[in-house]
């Protein structure tokens, strides 16, 4: 029988990062993965650069039933101490948009940070390597022995005081994602809120799609928002029109918040107060409306726009001049409030992130440790999704920092 202080199941970001921790600070740790290659979705993100962490990262940029929970571990692992990690190991990086920081070279550098940490702190790494059954051992009655598990698993049994598990959610199944993280949660009576596709794609019904489908490829900035009331969320974000519907880093932050049957609104000219604007053109120009608003939108956004009106019982295939006040206001509410509602989204294969995950008022904010005593869950399986931008990149090494500093703490 093989013997560890952890057992980390899950050899992803959240996983290698903690197991490298942990083990450099003392501890003896084996980290264990079903699949031959390792940390897979830390290669193939941010276009195989890695958008690695968000310079602006605060509870706010994350969703949860309990919101207050990543709070701590946030706080004491900023993306400032990941970047001093990487300073250290000479990796080049650079920042692209809202804070996003990218590998200069290539997502292949993090991953060999995560290995380079792994090894200064003699963890073993068993790939590929399945986990059959888990089974806890508890304490006797009278506390000469403390709680402990016992795992099955393809490379033999092992015994060790804590298991941490870093499976990651169901995004990207064709990496190896599996449900392996909330059946181990549920065969310990730990709930889990009900896991759905986030940050991917939304589809369309392909009819009410199609005067749009010839704009494949198009891209602009929106705002982009759902949900009603105090319930509303809204992003300032480009959006990308696809064959199917659409795409982009509006759709992409707007599905985590979506719920079915619900619509999406789009300003298709943030920042620009339509209606006076509108009017102003009408006042001073002959030009057709499709040119006028072509100034604020893609030229063929707005013909193929001002071909619709028909439908909704305006004539926008005239010079603006000619225009009735009537149909220039309809236009402006259009144009700042377009309704769609999708029927779906691409589902798990080009997800990005999980949403849902194991219960957090199951586990401690501070250890990572849920009610079971010695199992632990960091990362993408757990109830903690970030927005697009390096948000879930950086939750993975807060939630990784501080389950291994309560591993030391525990078994110290």
């Amino acid at each position: 029988m093989h013997s560890f202080d952890v057992v980390i199941v899950g050899a992803g970001a959240a996983g290698l990062f903690c197991a490298g921790v942990a083990g450099q600070l003392g501890l003896k740790v084996v980290v264990l993965d079903h699949s031959d290659k390792v940390a897979e979705k830390i290669r193939i993100s941010g276009g195989g650069r890695c958008n690695f962490t968000n310079t602006g990262t605060s509870p706010a940029n994350f969703l949860s039933d309990n919101p207050r929970f990543c709070r701590s571990a946030l706080a004491r692992y900023s993306p400032r101490d990941f970047v001093a990690l990487l300073q250290k190991h000479r990796i080049a990086f650079h920042e692209k948009h809202k804070g996003q920081l990218f590998c200069d070279r290539s997502a292949q550098d993090i991953i060999d940070v995560l290995l380079a940490e792994c090894a200064a702190g003699g963890v073993t790494r068993w790939q590929p390597c399945s986990v059959k059954t888990i089974r806890f051992l508890a304490a006797t009655a009278h506390g000469t022995c403390a709680s402990s598990y016992e795992i099955d698993s393809s490379n033999g049994t092992i015994h060790c005081a804590t298991v941490v598990v870093a499976t990651g959610g169901l995004s990207i199944p064709k990496i190896g994602a599996t449900d392996w993280g909330y059946r181990m949660a549920k065969q310990f009576d730990l709930p889990v809120i009900p896991p759905r596709a986030a940050l991917v794609p939304l589809t369309f019904d392909a009819q009410a799609w199609a005067p749009f489908a010839q704009l494949s490829g198009l891209s602009l900035p929106v705002e982009i928002a759902t949900g009603a009331k105090k319930e509303s969320v809204a992003f300032l974000e480009d959006l990308l029109l696809t064959h199917r519907g659409i795409s982009g880093p509006g759709v992409l932050q707007i599905s985590s918040y979506w719920q079915p049957g619900t619509p999406i609104r789009l300003n298709l000219a943030p920042g620009t107060d339509l209606q006076p604007w509108l009017q102003h053109a009408k006042a001073s120009s002959r030009k057709r409306i499709a040119n006028e608003l072509a100034a604020l939108v893609p030229a063929r956004l707005a013909d193929t726009w001002v071909a619709q009106g028909p439908q909704w019982g305006h004539d926008w295939a005239r010079p603006i001049n000619e225009a009735t006040d009537k149909s220039l206001v309809a236009l402006a509410e259009r144009v700042g409030r377009w309704e769609l509602t999708p029927t779906g989204t691409e589902g798990y294969a080009k997800a990005e992130v999980t949403a849902g995950g194991v219960d957090t008022r199951a586990l401690s904010g501070q250890t990572m440790e849920s009610r079971q005593p010695g199992l632990y869950f960091i990362g993408e399986v757990v109830d903690v999704t970030g927005w697009l931008g390096g948000y879930n990149f950086q939750w993975a090494w807060a939630s990784a920092f501080a389950c291994a500093n309560a591993l030391a703490e525990r078994l110290k």
